[in-house]
């Protein structure tokens, strides 16, 4: 458990005479000190986290709030130098590509739920255009999106590759050339210390779309990647050393920290796998008109595990689609279409289309917080009675986590962090556990003075309304994460943050 100890030393003993003498213990803080490391010129590469990016859009507030800026603060108070960062124009969130919107304004909690701020304040519009180039260089290289082998990607600022989703709009924005790469960038404000914060979206963009991208094992080609695929992590141990080398030339100093597992984060953690409400005449009608009738067909083909009879209750499964299974569409049709029962006989292409491997739900499926507002909803069915997502239609791909997925999602966290962690060591960097940490927020949550911090979504301090990117109170949480690394690895000695002084959430009127 963390706690936000000062380091105590005894500085003297003092009599002081008076009617006896009394023994009083003066107590005094470390002197700050930044020890071996230097912080002169400090950069930080990475990507959304490193940014700021917050409740799903990047914006003033929350790059302010980014936990680099947050060190700079206190590497300012050993010797540090100046810290500069590519702020956006205001605090709705967004950005402008020649005057149309590319990506929308950031969410804040409104009428029971996160919604798009222009819902919350009417009017509301982005102001960031990327077409007009800021002047760096910056030391905050963070950018939204980056994945492990785009810090070394040339043209990934070129506007002209937006098209082709081969640049970065964020990066588009401070790059110092259409040509450069963000490492280049990086080492050529000759920094003295860095901060390396990657590979969380080498698996996270498979996670966040349900699994529906390709996991790219074997292929270190990432030229051939789609942005939703899982980087093969013999590319990733390439690229990351090959960022670490450059990085650490001429013995420079650094902290670099691991990945946590994707599937800590709220954004996975949220939604229950059995969240369907259901009264007894709707029950019933559902289990006679389909699941009955389906399960006799699957225990027919030794799968009778598959589905679960409904009750009357607030706490039925989710009926989805699980990938992983056998496709028994063929079989289900052909089995409906020889029944004899007209209703089966009459639904029999359709059952065999839509159920062929559809299950209801178990704990260790991870159902994706924006599937929230599709339960439920018209699944778009040929068939009306059947056409509730979730309840009478499998939920899709892009829905749910399913076993499957989740351990190659895990396999590849963990490969990864093995390169990170080993590079840190042969290069003698600070390192922090990212991963363990937001492994016990999710789990237990975190003590620390007179505060809980825990994973739970809009309440528990860490995750911020898009259940991914973290809060203010979060940024500071891990600002201290690293300090504390580099004061063990270095030396230095720090005064470090109250993350609960810190909010968890933004006002929907933030003023620019």
């Amino acid at each position: 458990m963390y706690k936000n100890l000062k380091y105590l030393f005894i500085s003297s003993l003092i009599f002081v005479a008076c009617s006896e003498d009394i023994k009083e213990e003066v107590i005094a803080e470390d002197p700050l000190s930044k020890g071996s490391a230097d912080f002169t010129k400090y950069v930080a590469l990475g990507n959304s986290l490193t940014a700021g990016f917050s409740d799903n859009a990047l914006f003033k507030a929350g790059q302010i709030n980014a936990y680099p800026n947050l060190m700079a603060e206190k590497f300012a108070e050993v010797g540090g130098g100046s810290f500069t960062t590519p702020l956006t124009n205001d605090n709705v969130g967004g950005l402008l590509a020649g005057g149309v919107q590319i990506q929308g304004p950031r969410l804040v909690f409104f009428n029971g739920a996160p919604v798009p701020l222009n819902i919350a304040v009417p009017g509301s519009v982005p102001t960031t255009e990327i077409g007009v180039p800021l002047t760096g260089p910056f030391n905050n290289m963070g950018v939204p999106g980056a994945k492990s082998y785009h810090l070394v990607a040339p043209n990934y600022g070129n506007i002209a590759g937006l098209a082709n989703g081969t640049a970065n709009p964020y990066f588009v924005r401070f790059r110092s050339s259409a040509s450069t790469t963000i490492l280049n960038d990086a080492l050529a404000q000759n920094p003295t210390f860095f901060s390396l914060w990657i590979g969380n979206n080498d698996v996270l963009g498979y996670a966040t779309s349900g699994g529906t991208g390709v996991n790219q094992l074997g292929n270190t080609n990432p030229a051939t990647y789609a942005g939703n695929d899982i980087s093969d992590p013999a590319m990733f141990n390439t690229v990351y050393n090959q960022i670490i080398d450059a990085l650490t030339s001429g013995g420079r100093k650094g902290v670099v920290a691991n990945i946590p597992s994707v599937t800590s984060a709220a954004f996975f953690k949220t939604v229950p796998f059995n969240p369907v409400p259901l009264n007894a005449a709707t029950a019933d009608a559902l289990n006679a008109g389909l699941i009955g009738p389906l399960d006799q067909i699957l225990t027919a083909l030794g799968q009778q595990d598959r589905l679960k009879p409904l009750v009357a209750a607030s706490n039925n499964p989710l009926l989805i689609v699980d990938e992983g299974l056998t496709n028994l569409g063929p079989q289900i049709q052909a089995i409906a279409a020889a029944s004899g029962n007209p209703q089966l006989v009459a639904l029999a292409p359709f059952l065999g289309s839509a159920y062929g491997q559809a299950r209801h739900a178990t704990k260790d499926d991870l159902v994706l917080l924006t599937t929230r507002s599709v339960i439920g909803q018209p699944a778009g069915s040929p068939v009306p009675t059947l056409n509730a997502f979730g309840v009478s239609f499998p939920l899709q791909d892009q829905h749910v986590l399913v076993p499957t997925e989740i351990t190659m999602i895990n396999t590849a966290t963990t490969a990864f962090n093995n390169t990170i962690k080993t590079a840190a060591e042969s290069k003698g960097l600070a390192f922090v556990d990212v991963n363990s940490i937001m492994g016990e927020l999710s789990r237990t949550g975190i003590r620390f003075d007179n505060y809980h911090m825990s994973a739970t979504f809009g309440q528990g301090g860490v995750f911020s309304w898009d259940g991914i990117h973290i809060t203010a109170r979060a940024n500071a949480y891990i600002a201290n994460q690293f300090l504390g690394a580099i004061e063990r690895t270095y030396g230095a000695k720090f005064n470090k943050f109250k993350p609960q002084d810190r909010p968890i959430t933004y006002p929907s009127f933030l003023p620019n």
